[in-house]
């Protein structure tokens, strides 16, 4: 398949395909036994994520669903809560795990674009008493997913980072595309990862790894964290071949990330001009975006089958968004292609239904 026929696949940036440059240093890392703490690469990457997040202490797990569910089991109780924005990841798409792992419920609070401000948080809590879970945790996300892949400005992280010290709460970030907020928003890593106890970082996002995440924060923290990786059947043996695309990642796909933004703008503005689908460019920040689909037309899933068959694939979100999200295997022409195939799509609606319309007008009753 050419480049003119090849699948244009904007479901999500974990369907990238390691680069050569991944490939070459996942072949080449050395290797040793992660659970007694004795692969070099595995060690380096913790090593370099503690440096990164100038955090004390790092734990590598296999998903990011892993780190942050790691993260929870060892802030919380069973009977406890977390705080946590209506939308968020780690409350809605992560299999109920807060519950059927650490035997916490979530609080969720309607936010803005996924992102929570003291405005927000101020009243959600019950007092800590008999009757009801104990709130301890805050989980906050950045960027935010079904949020629209908004980026939290850090004065916003201050403010609601804030709120949680002030109600005895602990900090935890679902960083699953932190360093496409990084990027967005011009701050560092650990200008970020100060404000929080624990963070988690996914290298099988935006930084186009095969698999991974990390978990940092505290010494005492990450040792529970480890311990939760274990009981979580997540504990890693010659981890190296892996952790070696997350080192190459952090050290040559991060600036790279500014790139995902502009294809995903471009998307956006052409979007925007197609008669069916209705977006806010303003809100594209980062390399997700959503757009309304008007049902009177097609539903979202049904342009989703359409789209797929012409070679254009994303997914149908709910009743009436559908998602694109751009990434290191997308480019600009191929950014074009798609917003020129779905044009096409609307414009065959809009002629299948004057068809329907004449066909109608010459019946005879």
């Amino acid at each position: 398949m050419n480049d003119e026929q090849a699948v244009v696949d904007l479901r999500s940036d974990t369907v990238t395909k390691p680069t050569e440059g991944m490939r070459r240093a996942m072949f080449e890392a050395e290797v040793g036994d992660d659970m007694v703490g004795e692969d070099p690469t595995v060690n380096a990457l913790e090593a370099y994520c503690q440096e990164l997040f100038q955090k004390p202490a790092a734990v590598y797990c296999c998903s990011g669903t892993q780190s942050n569910q790691a993260a929870i089991w060892s802030h919380c109780h069973p009977g406890d809560a977390i705080v946590i924005e209506q939308k968020g990841h780690l409350a809605n798409y992560e299999g109920g795990a807060p519950a059927a792992l650490a035997g916490v419920t979530s609080i969720l609070v309607p936010g803005e674009g996924g992102m929570l401000d003291r405005e927000h948080l101020e009243g959600s809590l019950k007092p800590r008493e008999q009757h009801f879970p104990w709130p301890r945790v805050l989980c906050l996300e950045n960027t935010t997913n079904i949020g629209g892949g908004r980026a939290y400005p850090l004065d916003q992280l201050e403010r609601a980072t804030g709120w949680a010290r002030e109600n005895d709460l602990k900090c935890h970030l679902d960083g699953a595309r932190l360093f496409n907020a990084c990027v967005s928003q011009s701050y560092r890593p650990d200008q970020v990862a100060r404000l929080f106890d624990t963070v988690s970082i996914c290298f099988s996002k935006g930084l186009g790894c095969p698999m991974g995440s990390m978990l940092v924060g505290d010494e005492q923290i990450i040792k529970r964290a480890r311990r939760a990786r274990k009981l979580f059947g997540g504990a890693l043996r010659q981890a190296g071949v892996v952790a070696a695309s997350a080192l190459y990642a952090l050290r040559h796909h991060r600036n790279r990330l500014a790139e995902d933004h502009q294809n995903a703008r471009r998307l956006a503005e052409k979007l925007a001009q197609i008669p069916g689908l209705s977006l806010n460019v303003d809100h594209v920040e980062t390399n997700v975006l959503f757009a309304e689909v008007d049902r009177s037309r097609i539903t979202p899933q049904e342009f989703s089958q359409r789209a797929a068959q012409k070679g254009v694939k994303f997914y149908a979100i709910d009743a009436t968004r559908v998602r694109f999200v751009t990434h290191l295997d997308i480019t600009a022409e191929m950014v074009d292609r798609a917003a020129q195939i779905l044009h096409s799509i609307m414009l065959e609606l809009d002629s299948d239904s004057i068809w329907e319309c004449e066909a109608s007008s010459s019946r005879v009753y």
